[in-house]
């Protein structure tokens, strides 16, 4: 029994050694310092939330010098940003092309591999707590699997690297996607998010201009009209100039569907508005003063801080 131990201290100092020469810490946020996985090219992932300024950020690299970085692109939505190094001759070694993974299972082996600038490589040892699909954030992002990483997640370890058993990372770890659990932002999401971020600096989700706010929708109504929907959203404000206003939408409508999707929450309003969407006509159907309506709008880019 003795030497199954020994043997598995070994391996798994072994994986912390060997993920950690990709894991730098990263200091953008006073008395907050978190870690960053390099990805390619002079390009740092971490979380977006740990991030305060846009300049002059301060990076240990594994080796323990110190350098620079620049904010390239942040979406607090996936709480993903990009850090570039200001100067060439770092000596990281490119991550190689990762692969979604479908094959995760609650139970598995889980290692947050973070750094301090003081104490070095730090691991944090759990398992998978929960894999799914397809789901959004509670600030609109959009990521293509919840993976739960039950594991103690410390100061350092938001924009550290998610990895499994063979050392593959399984994503980024951030503590600001859920109020009970750390989590993982999937590898499958980070190419596109990078590509996006580089290309713009944010993900420029769609945006109508509009308050909101769901409301039942009375069963007489619903009979007369031939509505499916037992809920519709009620507009309660209206941006001048916005996207929703030149459309002619009006304080009190109440829509339905968009873009022939029945909306029922608020959630379903962000998802129809995707990045994609930006510049592009969606189909509105409203109720406005008990009788239907259908309207055309021409999706805008979202202001920072605003959701719809």
């Amino acid at each position: 029994m003795s030497n199954l131990l020994l043997e598995l201290s070994s391996q798994i100092s072994d994986l912390a050694q060997r993920v950690s020469g990709r894991v730098l810490a990263i200091q953008a946020r006073r008395g907050y310092g978190s870690s960053g996985v390099y990805w390619r090219e002079g390009l740092i992932l971490t979380a977006a939330h740990t991030i305060r300024r846009e300049q002059e950020i301060g990076v240990t690299l594994p080796d323990g010098r110190a350098a620079k970085a620049d904010l390239v692109g942040a979406d607090s939505g996936s709480d993903v940003a990009v850090l570039k190094l200001a100067e060439q001759g770092h000596g990281l070694a490119e991550l190689p092309g990762l692969s979604p993974r479908q094959d995760l299972r609650v139970g598995q082996l889980a290692f947050i591999v973070a750094r301090s600038p003081d104490s070095g490589p730090n691991l944090s040892v759990g398992v998978i707590g929960a894999f799914s699909g397809p789901w959004r954030t509670w600030g609109g992002g959009r990521l293509d699997n919840y993976i739960r990483v039950d594991a103690r997640f410390y100061p350092m370890s938001s924009g550290g690297a998610v990895v499994d058993a063979n050392g593959e990372i399984v994503g980024v770890a951030t503590s600001a996607l859920s109020r009970i659990a750390g989590l993982a932002v999937p590898v499958s999401s980070l190419e596109s998010l990078v590509k996006r971020l580089l290309e713009k600096g944010h993900l420029g989700a769609g945006y109508l201009g509009i308050g909101l706010q769901p409301v039942s929708i009375p069963e007489s109504l619903r009979t007369r009209l031939s509505v499916t929907n037992q809920v519709g959203i009620v507009v309660l404000s209206v941006q001048p100039g916005g996207p929703a206003e030149q459309a002619g939408v009006l304080i009190g409508d109440i829509i339905l569907s968009l873009d022939d999707r029945v909306i029922e929450d608020i959630s379903d309003i962000q998802a129809v508005l995707e990045p994609e969407k930006v510049g592009k006509p969606i189909s509105a159907k409203i109720i406005r003063g008990g009788n239907p309506v259908d309207l055309g709008i021409l999706v805008g880019e979202r202001p920072a801080g605003r959701r719809a």
